[in-house]
């Protein structure tokens, strides 16, 4: 545990090598990617955490600037040198803004689909602010199974399909409910609120999608405004937005390659 302003966070590391912190999506903690983290440590000490709110944190999310503070006082407690980062959709988000305010903590920041109205041109991203305000709505009025369903929708998140064998299971328990009613009631808002200049970024960052994300959805349009915005392509890895949880050896080998040498 550790003490950051007004909340604890918790966070694991595991593994040997340079650091590499993954920044969870959603409703995840320190164990939602277990399965692609068990196959990075060989290489890499991989940093997780419980974001504020969630699991064995304490504190109540209120901006994504609040959750990048959060991560620069963990690295900071960590090390005094430059880490790898894998955001993942919130995450990536969040992983933008340490970049811009505490650059000489990140020496690559791997953006995978962050969840950033600000990145797209002004009607799409008023119409996908407006769109996620009333899923955070709909959660509040009418509970979770329905707010899910419009999630999946705006994410293109399709269930089942094709993933790989031996997964760790990820059960609908009583935690993960109260970690979605984090995401929703709170996170959702912050993401709505947010804004960013990249402007003179001095980290690197490589914008990434999953290869069966739906072109046209939000958060694979996120990827590709900012992509434009860098100038650079949008790398790929398997599966879709959650590519990370349903294909974890795929997933590591891709980012193996576009990681730099350990």
């Amino acid at each position: 545990m550790l003490r950051v302003d007004d909340a604890d966070l918790y966070y694991e590391t595991r593994g040997a090598g340079p650091y590499l912190l993954i920044s969870q999506s959603g409703e995840g903690d320190a164990g939602r990617s277990v399965d692609l983290a068990d196959r990075l440590t060989d290489t890499h000490t991989v940093i997780t955490y419980d974001r504020r709110g969630l699991s064995r944190s304490t504190g109540t999310p209120t901006s994504i600037r609040q959750h990048a503070d959060d991560v620069h006082r963990l690295l900071a407690h960590l090390t005094d040198r430059p880490v790898l980062m894998l955001g993942l959709s919130l995450g990536a988000s969040i992983g933008l803004h340490l970049a811009m305010r505490h650059p000489e903590q990140l020496s690559l920041l791997i953006a995978h689909e962050p969840v950033s109205p600000w990145l797209l041109p002004a009607p799409e991203r008023d119409r996908h602010r407006a769109e996620l305000a009333g899923i955070r709505d709909l959660y509040l009025d009418a509970g979770l199974p329905p707010a899910l369903k419009e999630v999946a929708r705006v994410l293109g998140i399709t269930g089942g399909g094709d993933t790989e064998p031996g997964l760790t299971p990820q059960p609908m328990d009583a935690q993960r409910q109260a970690n979605f009613d984090v995401f929703i009631r709170h996170d959702f808002q912050a993401v709505i609120e947010d804004d960013l200049d990249l402007t003179g970024c001095r980290v690197p960052i490589l914008p990434a999608a999953g290869r069966t994300t739906p072109a046209e959805v939000f958060d694979r349009r996120c990827a590709d405004e900012l992509a434009a915005l860098l100038g650079t392509d949008v790398a790929t890895l398997p599966g879709g937005h959650n590519g990370n949880l349903s294909h974890p050896r795929a997933y590591a080998a891709r980012l193996r390659e576009l990681l730099p040498a350990a």
